[in-house]
């Protein structure tokens, strides 16, 4: 058995208990799509429910770029990498609301209740998840965990069908928070399950209190947090769509951070004395999807000459404004295992028109452009983002309509294929590069709606599941260069950047860390009055 113990840091979150607690408003540009995490992909309804109300078993430092305790005190592996042995920590308690009254601690049922509720389709809960389990099913964990099972009340062991290198750093994602079985329970008999979704409980630094759509959502301070009660209670997020009134708030003091700034906000901030600019190299990738089950777009000719009709020099410019390197295709470069040597495509109109040509379609062709209506980290500005394309590609003959759609109704219904061209990004939940193939291009992903190319192939879903299979990192890496390698070759995204992570606090925000995965932690922060 290898043997896996790490300290439990609590001592900074105890220190940090001890200050007075201030109030945080955060400012975000988007409502979450729900609280039962385990139904989304979207990083704003993670931050929103798994960020500030779970825990997992375990959580992934950044900075360390390791796998670091949560729930789990210490766990083992065996020797053939199929079985792994978590011990939970002791005295851990749910929260307490008006609508639920635990009367025990976390246990190992929570955690079996957490994961067979995503694996076992007779389970009652498996048909209440509406929206499925979109990262369950496309990390495919229903065909890697044979067994969960609980030898006590602390202990939670899992049994896998075949290795997985990756399983370790999947427990740290927010769809593997952990659940109250008990809360899950008194739903249940009371026929109401899906307050799930809209009054959450979990163990972590923060309790729900309130949600209203597109205007606020409201938690307070755990009390009983097992690694100490924040220093800030409570906590608001002022749901504020526009970037530039996000900026204005924070300059009044009605918000002391805000996420996802544009650009110029950044070099504004940096100039004003009363704002700290907090940030760091992001693990993510803006992109356009291409659908490939939509034709033209199903031939690999078309989606060659749509990355070859770009000038993403000029969107780059335009859009990110020096915040952000081009991306030439999934992986930022600082994932492991990140093949350099790839082509790319240059902009090239003539070729472009030659490819389209060459697939029948010297005429052209008509298509759709999906963009959100607010900006994000991942697209500062989606209005002139999609006029920059839809430009170039009427430049070959290409004619695409804009569509602005909402931004729960375009993940919604994008992860259903209704989209051709689609404004998209993608955040690591921890460093493995694993979470970007088989999340957005492995043929179960497809089927869960986390493949926005809609593209199931082989070749390549056998590269992602062999390089998951073995835990050697230079063979892992080769690979997944050979997947680069396919992916871009079927030019199944435009790749578009690889942005830097900043956020805006006020001068007397103290602790607060940004991730290069988009996750938020707010449990460490304390607010000088």
């Amino acid at each position: 058995m290898r043997l896996a113990t790490l300290p439990f840091l609590l001592a900074p979150l105890f220190a940090s208990a001890l200050v007075h607690a201030a109030p945080l408003t955060v400012c975000t540009e988007a409502s979450p799509e729900g609280f039962d995490v385990v139904q989304y992909n979207s990083l704003t309804t993670t931050n929103a429910s798994a960020d500030v109300l779970m825990n997992r078993l375990v959580e992934f430092d950044a900075k360390a770029g390791k796998v670091i305790p949560s729930l789990a005190d210490s766990w083992s592996v065996s020797a053939d990498g199929l079985t792994y042995t978590f011990k939970l920590h002791p005295g851990v308690k749910f929260h307490g609301t008006s609508y639920f009254k635990p009367d025990r601690e976390l246990n190992a049922q929570d955690v079996l209740f957490s994961f067979q509720r995503m694996l076992d389709p007779a389970n009652p809960w498996h048909k209440v998840a509406q929206s499925g389990f979109p990262h369950a099913q496309s990390m495919q964990l229903p065909g890697l965990i044979k067994n969960i099972e609980a030898p006590d009340p602390l202990t939670v062991r899992f049994t896998l069908n075949h290795p997985d290198a990756t399983f370790l750093a999947t427990l740290s994602m927010g769809f593997a928070s952990i659940y109250s079985a008990q809360y899950a329970d008194q739903l249940m008999k009371a026929g109401t399950p899906e307050k799930l979704n809209s009054q959450p409980i979990g163990s972590g630094p923060f309790v729900f209190v309130r949600f209203e759509k597109d205007a606020v959502v409201r938690y307070k301070a755990n009390p009983d947090y097992f690694a100490g009660k924040p220093a800030v209670d409570p906590l608001l997020f002022a749901i504020t769509p526009d970037a530039n009134v996000r900026l204005q708030k924070l300059r009044r003091n009605e918000c002391q951070l805000t996420l996802s700034p544009k650009p110029l906000d950044i070099a504004a901030a940096a100039d004003d004395k009363s704002l700290q600019v907090i940030k760091t190299e992001a693990f993510m990738t803006a992109f356009l999807a291409i659908n490939s089950q939509h034709p033209p777009l199903d031939k690999p000719e078309v989606r060659q000459a749509i990355n070859l009709a770009f000038d993403k020099d000029s969107y780059l410019k335009a859009v990110f404004e020096g915040t952000a390197e081009a991306a030439n295709g999934p992986y930022p470069p600082n994932t492991w295992s990140y093949a350099r040597d790839l082509p790319g495509y240059k902009q090239d109109a003539a070729k472009a028109r030659e490819l389209l040509a060459k697939a029948g379609l010297k005429d052209g062709f008509n298509t759709t452009i999906w963009t959100r209506p607010s900006g994000s980290l991942l697209n500062p500005n989606p209005s002139l983002g999609a006029q920059l394309l839809q430009a170039d590609l009427a430049k070959v003959g290409i004619k695409a309509e804009i569509r602005v759609i909402e931004w729960g109704e375009l993940i919604r219904r994008a992860k259903a294929g209704e989209h051709d061209l689609l404004f998209m990004g993608w955040a690591g939940d921890n460093g493995d590069p694993d979470n970007f193939l088989t999340p957005q291009f492995s043929c179960a992903a497809v089927q869960s709606g986390t493949n926005f190319a809609r593209y199931c192939d082989k070749g390549l879903d056998k590269l992602i599941s062999d390089g998951k299979a073995v835990t050697d990192q230079a063979q892992r890496s080769k690979l997944y260069q050979q997947a680069q390698a396919l992916i871009q070759k079927q030019a199944l995204w435009l790749p578009l950047a690889h942005p830097t992570a900043a956020v805006l606090a006020r001068k007397g925000v103290e602790g607060y860390t940004v991730s290069p995965f988009g996750r938020q932690d707010f449990s460490r922060v304390s607010v000088e009055k």
